[in-house]
């Protein structure tokens, strides 16, 4: 037999060389249920669960490992824990803090998944023998007919949809990774796992930031940057008038109501925060209103920068459900959004992704309420 020929096995038929994905396991029923169909497509598959807040929390966990862990015997696969813990905590946790003390509102998620779920992971995967990666979050990739260039499409189920927080992939990443889950209701999966005594069939959601699992964003930047806490500051209004103090402006977010402790004769919301002088702006309802936004950091997701204004909806935080607008490009790689009617409660640090239909057209980062 010679080298280029291929082995026989028992039944006399040439084995075909099976693909090799890996598949992130989070310890999760999604990413539980992803790697299964994987199996059930007779690929080769390996397990990873990426150790990110080294056990201090309820997400990407040790403890969320050892669920992985039993997955992956169910499943009768490879597993594997990859550390990167410090690289979590330098790249997402600290600029986390950073951000609220700097008055931003962020969205560590986004870089969680745009570098370690999907950038350091196919690093890993490469390590393996494998070219490309899985995940079980809720969203699709196909071809564009008229470009050729592939799609990031939001999932079947809208309600567990996540491309918000998938805008910053482009066609290298998108070459690389499947989404199993994209054509399936959460329902769907429930039931797959329970289907297949899945581990994890029926584990709770964590529907918190992984590292603030208590959901006291305050509290997690207090203990991140306690040499940083800008101390108590002033409570003002829209012309520079005291209303009263707070304990910092990491405690607030644009838009914001409970917790300001003042008196008033009409509801007063957070409309600004100035980090610089450790002041909070309060105002009326409609001082929310904001009829567009400066972007920094824009991302396409076909790699080509428009060369004109782009229609598009836009949504400005995960839950929003869109506004129609105009996004222009800029040469700085940053953009303006110009709103068709006011948003409300546009807040600096958050993202705003842009949608045609069902498509990501890509996104950025608010810099600034217009």
């Amino acid at each position: 037999m010679s080298a280029e020929q291929p082995s026989m096995g028992e039944t006399g038929r040439a084995e075909q060389k099976r693909e090799r994905v890996v598949a992130a396991l989070s310890g999760g029923v999604d990413s539980s249920v992803a790697a299964a169909l994987l199996v059930e497509g007779d690929r080769e598959v390996i397990g990873v669960t990426l150790n990110l807040a080294g056990g201090a929390s309820r997400c990407c966990s040790l403890a969320d490992a050892d669920d992985a862990r039993r997955v992956a015997d169910q499943l009768g696969i490879r597993f594997y824990v990859a550390n990167y813990a410090e690289r979590f905590r330098a790249e997402v946790i600290l600029p986390f803090a950073n951000d609220y003390l700097a008055g931003r509102t962020p969205i560590p998620c986004v870089a969680c998944n745009s570098r370690f779920k999907f950038d350091y992971l196919l690093e890993r995967a490469r390590v393996f023998g494998a070219d490309r990666v899985a995940t079980g979050h809720y969203a699709r990739v196909d071809v564009d007919p008229d470009s050729g260039r592939l799609r990031l499409r939001c999932a079947v189920d809208r309600q567990k949809d996540q491309t918000y927080f998938l805008f910053e992939l482009g066609q290298e990443q998108l070459a690389a990774v499947e989404f199993p889950l994209g054509e399936l209701a959460k329902e769907q999966v429930r039931a797959r796992a329970r289907q297949l005594g899945l581990a994890t069939a029926d584990k709770p959601e964590s529907q918190e930031i992984c590292f603030v699992p208590d959901g006291d964003y305050a509290g997690a930047v207090e203990r991140i940057r306690p040499d940083a806490l800008p101390g108590a500051g002033e409570i003002v209004d829209r012309e520079g008038r005291v209303l009263g103090l707070h304990p910092g402006v990491h405690h607030f977010t644009v838009g914001q109501r409970r917790g300001l402790g003042l008196s008033a004769e009409r509801p007063q919301y957070v409309s600004g925060l100035d980090a610089e002088h450790n002041r909070v702006v309060v105002g009326g309802a409609d001082d929310l209103n904001a009829k567009g936004a400066r972007l920094a950091r824009v991302s396409w997701v076909s790699g080509v920068v428009p060369d004109c204004a782009v229609r598009a909806t836009v949504r400005v935080r995960h839950r929003h459900v869109g506004a129609s607008a105009s996004i222009e490009s800029r040469a700085d790689a940053g953009a303006v959004v110009s709103f068709d009617e006011p948003v409300r409660a546009v807040a600096p640090g958050q993202a705003a992704v842009f949608y045609a239909g069902d498509v990501v057209l890509g996104g950025g980062w608010i810099t600034q309420s217009l």
